[in-house]
Formats: C-alpha cells, sequence, structure tokens
C-alpha cells in the first residue's frame, strides 16, 4: 500500500520474471559470479599458498615501518596491497590483522584502533577491485580495464587519507616506529620474495593489451604456480595447489550463493518497479540538478542497502535502486556506479552491522562497537570522497574528454583537500591544531569537493594560513605530542 504499492503479481508471473527471465535469479550477478569472480577468487587463493601474503607484510615493513606509528601505516599499507587482489574485506582483515594488530597494541595504539577500515578499500581497489569492477563493466556495457583505469585515483585518494589519518593520530599520541630490529631487509625480501609479483604484471600487462579478464585470469594462476618455484622457500606443493584450488572454489561458491539470493532481490526490485518508485520519491524531495543533496541521499541509502552483505551483492543491490536517481539529477553514468560501489563497500566498517569490524575486533579482542565507530572515524576520507568526483567526473581517468593537465589540477585539488581532512579530523599537522586550525582545515577539505577555480583558490590560500601559522608554531617551540617509547 502507500506511495510504495503494486497492484500484485500471478504467481505465473512472479516465477516466469525470478526464474526464466535475465532479471531474477539467472541475471547479471550469477552470470558474473560464474565466470569473472570464481577465476579471481581462485587466483587470490593461488596467491596466498604462493606466499604472497608474507611478501605483501614483509614489504610493507621495509617501507613504513620505521615511521612514526609505523605498525598502524603497515597495516594501512598490507591491506592495500592484499585487497588489491582479493578484494574481501573480511578475508584482508582475518590475513593481514593477525599480524599487524598485536604490532599496532604493543606499539601504543588502543585496541579499538584496528585495521577494518584499510581492507575495507580492497574492494574498490585496482587490479581486480573484489571483482565487482566486471559487474560493473557488465551494467555499463564497456571494457573492464575502463573501469579499472578509472578506479585509479580514487582507490589512491582513499589510501592516501588513511595513511594521513594514521600518520596524524601516531604523531598526536606521539607514538614511534618499530624497532630497526624488528624491520626485515629489503634487499633480502625483494630477493627471496621478489618473484612473487611475477603474476600480477602478467596479470595486469594482458589486460592492458587487451585480453579479456578471463584469459588473463588463468594465465595468471598458472604464472603464480610457475613463480612460486622459482625459489625453494615459496614453491607450491602439489597438496599446496589442491589446497589452493579448494579454498578458492569455496569462497567463490559461498558468493555465488550470494549473488542467486541477491538475484531474488534484483528481481523483486525490477518487477514491482521499486527502484523507480524510490528513485521518483527522492527526485521529489531534492528536486533536479541537486547533485549533492541527491548524492547525500543516495549515500545513505547505499550504506543501509549493503550492510551485512558481500562486497560484490552490495553492490548489485544498490545498483537497482540508487544508479537511475543519481544519473537523472545529473551525474555520469561510471561516476554513478563508483560512487554507489564505494558506499557499498563502507557498510562493512558502517554500525551496527559492520562485519570487517568484528572480525578486526575480535582478533584485537575489544569493543565492537567501539571499534566501528573509530573505523568509521579513520575511515571519513572515504565517506567524503566521492563526493569529489561526483561532480567533477575528470577524477576517473578516461570518464570525460579532459585535458592531462586538468586531470592533474583537478587531482592535486583533491589530495589538498584530503591532507586537509585528515588532519583536521585528527586534529594535528606540524603539532597540534587548534579548534579554529581545524575548522579552516576541514573548510578546505569541503572546498575542494567542488570543481571551479575560485573555490580552489579560496581552499589553496586557507590552507597555506594554516600552513604558515603550523611552522611558527613549531619553530616557538608548539605543543608537540608526548613520546612514546616503541617496545
Amino acid at each position: 500500500p502507500g506511495p510504495l504499492g503494486h497492484t500484485g503479481f500471478s504467481m505465473k508471473r512472479v516465477l516466469s520474471h525470478m526464474v526464466w527471465g535475465s532479471q531474477g535469479i539467472f541475471g547479471v550477478g550469477i552470470g558474473v559470479s560464474a565466470t569473472y569472480i570464481f577465476l579471481f577468487v581462485l587466483f587470490g587463493s593461488f596467491l596466498k599458498y604462493s606466499g604472497f601474503s608474507k611478501f605483501i607484510n614483509d614489504l610493507s615493513l621495509t617501507l613504513v615501518g620505521r615511521s612514526p606509528g609505523g605498525p598502524a601505516k603497515v597495516a594501512v599499507l598490507a591491506s592495500a596491497l592484499l585487497g588489491m587482489i582479493n578484494g574481501s574485506a573480511i578475508a584482508n582483515v582475518a590475513t593481514t590483522g593477525t599480524i599487524t594488530i598485536p604490532l599496532m597494541k604493543k606499539t601504543g595504539y588502543r585496541k579499538e584502533f584496528a585495521e577494518a577500515v584499510a581492507s575495507t578499500g580492497g574492494q574498490f581497489a585496482p587490479p581486480i577491485m573484489g571483482a565487482v569492477g566486471f559487474v560493473m563493466a557488465e551494467f555499463l556495457g564497456i571494457s573492464y580495464s575502463k573501469v579499472m583505469i578509472a578506479a585509479c585515483i580514487p582507490a589512491f585518494l582513499y589510501y592516501m587519507g588513511l595513511l594521513l589519518a594514521v600518520h596524524f593520530e601516531a604523531k598526536r599520541l606521539g607514538l614511534k616506529g618499530l624497532a630497526p630490529e624488528n624491520i626485515p631487509n629489503a634487499v633480502e625480501v625483494l630477493k627471496n620474495q621478489g618473484h612473487l609479483v611475477i603474476p600480477l604484471v602478467v596479470l595486469i600487462g594482458m589486460i592492458v593489451l587487451g585480453y579479456t579478464p578471463l584469459y588473463a585470469a588463468v594465465f595468471s594462476i598458472f604464472a603464480t604456480i610457475l613463480a612460486s618455484w622459482l625459489r625453494r622457500e615459496t614453491r607450491m606443493s602439489f597438496k599446496d595447489i589442491v589446497d589452493a584450488a579448494v579454498e578458492g572454489s569455496r569462497g567463490a561458491v559461498s558468493v555465488g550463493v550470494s549473488c542467486v539470493v541477491i538475484g531474488v532481490i534484483i528481481g523483486t526490485v525490477s518487477l514491482t518497479g521499486l527502484g523507480l518508485t524510490i528513485g521518483y520519491l527522492i527526485l521529489e524531495v531534492v528536486g533536479e540538478n541537486q547533485l549533492y543533496l541527491g548524492g547525500l541521499m543516495v549515500m545513505i541509502m547505499s550504506i543501509i542497502l549493503g550492510m551485512g552483505v558481500p562486497g560484490v551483492a552490495a553492490y548489485v543491490i544498490v545498483v537497482a535502486v540508487a544508479i537511475p536517481v543519481l544519473i537523472e539529477i545529473g551525474a555520469v553514468p561510471i561516476a554513478a556506479h563508483m560512487f554507489c560501489l564505494i558506499y557499498a563497500c563502507l557498510s562493512n566498517i558502517t554500525p551496527p552491522v559492520a562485519m570487517s569490524s568484528y572480525v578486526a575486533a575480535g582478533i584485537a579482542d575489544s569493543n565492537q562497537t567501539k571499534t566501528s565507530l573509530l573505523a568509521v572515524k579513520l575511515g571519513l576520507t572515504g565517506f567524503i570522497l566521492p563526493f569529489f568526483f561526483l561532480g567533477n567526473p575528470v577524477l576517473l581517468i578516461g570518464v570525460t574528454d579532459a585535458t592531462v593537465l586538468t586531470t592533474i589540477q583537478a587531482t592535486l585539488t583533491a589530495c589538498l583537500g584530503v591532507v586537509a581532512l585528515a588532519s583536521g579530523l585528527q586534529g594535528m599537522l606540524f603539532c597540534r591544531c587548534g579548534w579554529a586550525e581545524r575548522a579552516v582545515l576541514l573548510v578546505v577539505a569541503f572546498l575542494s569537493i567542488d570543481p571551479n577555480m575560485v573555490t580552489d583558490v579560496i581552499g589553496i590560500g586557507l590552507f597555506a594560513g594554516v600552513f604558515i601559522y603550523q611552522r611558527m608554531k613549531v619553530k616557538k617551540g608548539g605543543e608537540e605530542a608526548p613520546a612514546v617509547k616503541a617496545q
């Protein structure tokens, strides 16, 4: 009944739509699951058994382990690198978190400061994007390589914001990095494990050269086995190969089951016209050409619809309801899809149903709600980031006909906004920020969202003022955080 109502349907029509049509169980979701997702989940499993996860952790330690708050930065970097491949937020937390979370607690971070937010970003980070990119390419009717390239800057900005948030938090708490004896030698890491990156080079190279993702995935699986045999320490045995195949298949089947169930939801939405109805209701509230206000409502809807659901399934649910709304109010199609994807993925850390945060809290032995709320605070850059490219699709490389110079300018402005946002939220730049400085930094962040030369110039001017003021405070012996000695 009411504005969301419909006239009702016969059982014959429901079954015909759900089972025999292409809008229900056997829709895009299960089709992509049976092809792209299966092979790429399998590929991630083979990488895991080849020792790739250990390589990522060791490499991250060598890069950022010594800097302030080193273990948390290792968690971010390792989760980013691993998430680019497996694309599963929960698996990512479970894999890297068992190593990085105890290190963070030992260094001085509170136990709720877990790494769920870092693991979540892997679902929209190229080259694999948690296999969601393949679904997006199907919906948009474009090649996967275009989706992958378009996602590069948003993923970079997300992890840049997260690294800065972790860095400023470490500076505010006075945390130091790990002791040198706990950092592996970079040359040794690359010498002993560097060959494990060969499958990724093969994968990206083949996709860029124009081969289909399916073809590239199959070759990359064989490349993983052959690469592991280059050194005795990483050599995959016959048992490892079988175990990788079994684990990968099980993981793919679980995603497939989700896609089948999601097919019922998508079929219901399309049969009843619920998606269009909700779209019209939102348009009535926000009106036409109100891109940011409409985006705000879609953001809330995407987070709610994505709660407790795997990344692929969350995105497919949101697409049916939210994408038409964004396109109607003026968003570029691929920007609308990327916008909804990021918010559907961020539901993994949003209370009350925050699956990644729950796994991280279990490892850290911390309160689930506190862990989720802290993850949201750290990931606030990610919650604001999609508005950057919603109104300025230049940030999605290859989507518009913008010149290289325009893209660089937009990217630099977005980077400035990310720095200002992370600094303002954490209350730290070169030294502690007062409330006035934090307010100015947050204003700079929001000015950076608008792709307008006037707002860009005002934002740069305000940020320069805070920058100079902070440097002067440091020279005069400004308030520094007390150092916490690393253990």
